[in-house]
């Protein structure tokens, strides 16, 4: 099969899939009982990165650490930096409290710690097991939180609780869920196969080709249900799943492939001077950003710009460039100070809020203009 019919199958599959995935879980989220944010961190997000999971883990089996761990850092990074900075250029996002007091600090802890665990040159088994229960604790604990601040909120507007309004038949709602990722998986991994066979035809390195094209490919169903999310005016499943994902790939991708493997995973010395210091970076980047409960188009463009200044990075650095030094002095002047333009934005935005006497309930979300 040729490179571009895959890319074309993959595309096609990943746009149906991801139509699917999204209406199964706003029905799945009315019948469970819970938020939409919710089910964008737990079920869409954990079933769109389940490509993610299923490379990470036959590269480990396979011994090819290298792939195991850039297809996780490079997933992250592409989903907040494009992904997010996508589909705030499509429209501004709106954001969640409870993401910006749990799911997002929690995200950014998470990846410090995968950075000072892995600082020794390895992955281990206890680690992979540590983190395979936390990501079943936070599950756990997400959906009954959430379940419980329905229940009150029902109870209070006098609400029945015996079956949701708007939800369908359980099996078809189901249904939807199980097709959706069932196209969203084909999908992944007829684009991987594609991106990746292109790639070792042009002599790339194992490590730059998952942190780039795998990462890419394997995150193209959050991309899909991302986008899809937004235009269909779900941008809280937009987002969450971004979030959920990313906590996803460290905890249940990175850990499970830990386990599988005996003598643990080998971390490259350049990612973990460089990728994994980017990654923690970047998932700090998000609470300014999503502090203000929305998230610009103007901040979607700068996120896209700060990706393809990463990937530009690292390509140029695996096949030694020479413009690759001017290129790095370049951005270290810009991106420092587009950080610090970030910073200072939101900060005014906080404290106009707070002028005008702007308070946001938890739970309750501000309307975007």
């Amino acid at each position: 099969m040729s490179i571009v019919l895959l890319f074309v199958l993959g595309l096609a599959l990943l746009l149906l899939g991801a139509e699917a995935l999204v209406s199964g879980a706003r029905r799945l989220a009315l019948r469970m009982g819970v938020s939409a944010t919710v089910i964008g961190l737990t079920v869409v997000a954990f079933g769109t990165s389940a490509p993610e999971l299923v490379v990470s883990l036959r590269a480990a089996v396979a011994g090819s650490a290298e792939i195991a761990v850039g297809n996780v850092v490079g997933s992250n990074l592409f989903n907040v930096l494009v992904i997010l900075g996508l589909a705030a250029t499509i429209t501004p996002l709106r954001i969640e409290n409870q993401l910006i007091r749990i799911d997002v600090p929690l995200m950014i802890g998470v990846s410090a710690v995968t950075w000072w665990l892995v600082a020794d040159g390895s992955f281990g088994r206890w680690e992979g097991a540590v983190f395979v229960n936390a990501i079943i604790a936070y599950t756990i604990v997400v959906i009954r939180q959430s379940r419980r601040a329905h229940h009150v909120a029902r109870a209070h507007t006098g609400q029945s609780a015996d079956r949701p309004e708007g939800s369908s038949l359980l099996w078809f709602t189901l249904s939807l869920v199980v097709v959706g990722l069932g196209g969203l998986t084909v999908g992944a991994d007829l684009l991987v196969r594609g991106s990746t066979a292109l790639a070792f035809q042009l002599g790339i390195s194992e490590l730059v080709v998952a942190l780039t094209i795998v990462a890419a490919g394997t995150s193209m169903p959050e991309v899909a249900t991302s986008v899809v999310a937004v235009f269909r005016g779900e941008r809280e499943i937009a987002v969450s799943n971004v979030i959920g994902s990313n906590l996803f790939n460290l905890l249940a991708v990175l850990g499970a492939s830990g386990l599988t493997s005996a003598a643990g995973i080998r971390i490259p010395d350049i990612a973990i001077r460089f990728d994994f210091a980017v990654m923690v970076v970047v998932a700090a980047l998000c609470l300014p950003v999503f502090f203000k409960l929305t998230m610009t188009r103007w901040e979607g463009v700068l996120f896209l710009s700060y990706y393809a200044c990463y990937t530009i990075y690292v390509v140029l650095t695996a096949t030694q460039h020479a413009i690759q030094p001017t290129f790095v002095q370049l951005m270290i002047v810009c991106i420092p100070i587009s950080l610090a333009g970030v910073a200072l934005h939101a900060a005014a935005v906080v404290r106009r809020q707070r002028k005008h006497n702007l308070r946001f309930p938890i739970g309750t979300p501000r309307e975007t203009p």
